[in-house]
């Protein structure tokens, strides 16, 4: 199944190679769900040849930087072979990962609720574990990623950072098993991250936390940690409204076209 044209042509302001490197990422982002999605579905068959950079940007709007963005990234995930020359082919996936982790949760169908739901026993524990181990070179890894956090404006680079403040977490509590299971929804993870760094109504809430649970754990203080990290997650379940028992997929899908489709002079 090939993906279905979209009503802006390649070379247009909203979408084209001029288009502003927020735009871009959110491009990437759109365009690397579906055809992942498409691989991991069957739609587009094992060794089947994807269409050209130039009929992909058609295809999505887009410029074929943002194409080839994606194409790397399909690449490193193992879904599709790179042949110089040739073009880029749909790989054969083995068992372990056509049922990844990531997959087996999609197939679930999880809501914005359920996501919350898990994260916060297993970030909770996170917490405090890294506040009770942390190396000095781990606080300087979470106040690098929380001033990455505090300084981005792009929403992409802002997920970005805040997915990297986590991980530094993560890291931190020296459990290998949970920065696994981190890793395991870290997907999932990133949607949400989309939606709370650019919609002001979730995100501007939880704007003191990610600096108040560094500055417990760089207390020692674990309780303050705990306790504040349990804040930061169940923020969403106050703020997510209608959203929180809709699946993720289709909530960050809805939301990346909303955000595409907003006039550049209201984006943040």
């Amino acid at each position: 199944m090939q993906p279905s044209a979209p009503s802006s042509p390649p070379d247009s302001p909203r979408t084209g190679p001029a288009a502003a490197p927020g735009r871009r990422g959110l491009l990437t982002e759109r365009i690397a769900r579906d055809l992942e999605h498409d691989i991991r579905s069957g739609a587009i068959a094992v060794g089947s040849k994807l269409p050209s950079e130039r009929e992909l940007a058609t295809q999505f709007g887009a410029s074929r930087n943002v194409v080839r963005e994606v194409l790397r990234r399909l690449e490193a995930q193992h879904l599709i072979d790179v042949a110089p020359g040739r073009g880029s082919f749909v790989r054969e996936q083995s068992s372990g990962q056509a049922r990844g982790y990531d997959a087996l949760y999609r197939a679930g169908r999880p809501t914005v609720r359920q996501l919350i739901e898990a994260r916060i026993p297993l970030e909770v524990e996170m917490v405090r574990l890294a506040t009770e181990r942390a190396t000095d070179e781990d606080v300087a890894a979470m106040r690098a990623a929380r001033d990455a956090l505090e300084s981005a404006t792009d929403v992409v680079v802002k997920a970005q950072a805040d997915m990297a403040f986590h991980d530094a977490i993560a890291v931190a509590s020296k459990n290998p098993v949970l920065r696994i299971m981190l890793s395991s929804i870290s997907g999932m993870m990133f949607e949400m991250m989309l939606r709370s760094n650019s919609d002001p109504s979730i995100g501007e809430p939880g704007v003191p936390h990610h600096p108040e649970i560094f500055e417990a754990i760089e207390a020692r203080d674990v309780d303050l940690a705990c306790a504040r990290m349990r804040e930061h997650l169940t923020l969403g379940l106050r703020t997510y409204g209608a959203d929180l028992d809709v699946q993720v997929d289709t909530m960050a899908r809805n939301h990346i076209e909303a955000l595409l489709d907003r006039p550049a002079d209201r984006r943040t």
